[in-house]
């Protein structure tokens, strides 16, 4: 009993990791995107109410992209969903920085 759980357990691990290796650009875009949001915080060109929003959008997609990856398999439907999910939201984040709001 205890082989058959340590074999499960070993292979949902491999599976988790295999699927994080399937989707580094997603990785790395999501990585830019929060460096992004964070260097308009730090400089003022976002207000604190935009951070937010952007914050929680990072999230979302985040939180998609856990779930594409959570069966060690991401289709290219599943993938062109991120795409778009990261496209909307760097146009959200472009968007909010030149805004020319203040802090």
């Amino acid at each position: 009993m205890r082989l058959i759980i340590a074999l499960l357990l070993s292979f949902s691990i491999h599976v988790t990791l295999f699927a994080q290796h399937q989707t580094p650009k997603t990785n790395v875009r999501e990585k830019t995107q929060r460096a992004r949001i964070r260097e308009g915080k730090n400089s003022g060109e976002l207000t604190k109410t935009e951070t937010v929003k952007l914050k929680s959008q990072q999230r979302q997609i985040r939180r998609t992209a856990q779930r594409v990856k959570a069966d060690g398999i991401v289709t290219s439907d599943e993938q062109a969903s991120l795409d778009r999910k990261q496209n909307r939201a760097s146009r959200n984040i472009r968007r909010a920085k030149r805004n020319n709001k203040v802090k």
